[in-house]
């Protein structure tokens, strides 16, 4: 079962960590508009919608990836100082009352939304002869999909620390950089070295 959850947080995580490669490509997009719009006067109408939508695209892979490293934001001023069991029956509780029917709808919707610009080929109005808006509309239910499969195994999640009084372990990922501990080591490094000379 460990592993069914791994390989979800896996693809999961793949996926946020490649569309998160598209906040580089924007800042790039972002200095050459400015760049040309500033200093050579030639400004591409298309750049800002490209924007937006390399924006949005990277905002909406990035909910499962958040979700597989239990990132998103919550009001835990209570909710840390809960018991594990505590904690997994309000998380599920919550998910299957507001979770999944939300997610199904935007599934739902988004692929409603999509379907229908993919028809007819839309374009973005905001410029002459705009760049397509159905790719960018079809991102829409497919990270809904990822989010409703990663949805499912943090339930899973929580029926297992229901069961078992302990979080199940979640992949390794990237940690933000204590100070104290990052300070604590270089120290430690300092006086290794002092010790040896």
């Amino acid at each position: 079962m460990q592993n069914v959850l791994f390989f979800v947080d896996r693809v999961s995580s793949r996926v946020g960590q490649a569309f998160s490669w598209l906040i580089v490509v924007l800042t790039f997009l972002i200095t050459w508009e400015v760049f040309a719009r500033y200093v050579l006067n030639t400004p591409n109408p298309w750049a800002f919608d490209l924007m937006i939508m390399m924006y949005g695209a990277a905002f909406m892979m990035a909910g499962a990836y958040t979700l597989a490293k239990n990132g998103h934001v919550r009001g835990d001023v209570l909710y840390s100082f809960f018991p594990p069991r505590l904690q997994a029956g309000l998380d599920l509780l919550l998910y299957i009352v507001f979770f999944i029917p939300g997610v199904v709808a935007l599934c739902w919707a988004g692929y409603t939304y999509a379907a229908e610009s993919f028809a007819i080929r839309e374009h973005s109005t905001l410029t002459a002869n705009g760049p397509p808006l159905y790719p960018f509309k079809m991102v829409i239910p497919f990270a809904g999909i990822l989010l409703l499969l990663q949805g499912f195994v943090e339930i899973v999640r929580c029926v297992v620390c229901l069961r078992n009084g302990e979080w199940p372990a979640r992949e390794p990922d990237v940690e933000e950089v204590d100070v104290d501990k990052l300070k604590a080591m270089v120290r430690a490094d300092d006086a290794s070295e002092a010790k040896s000379t």
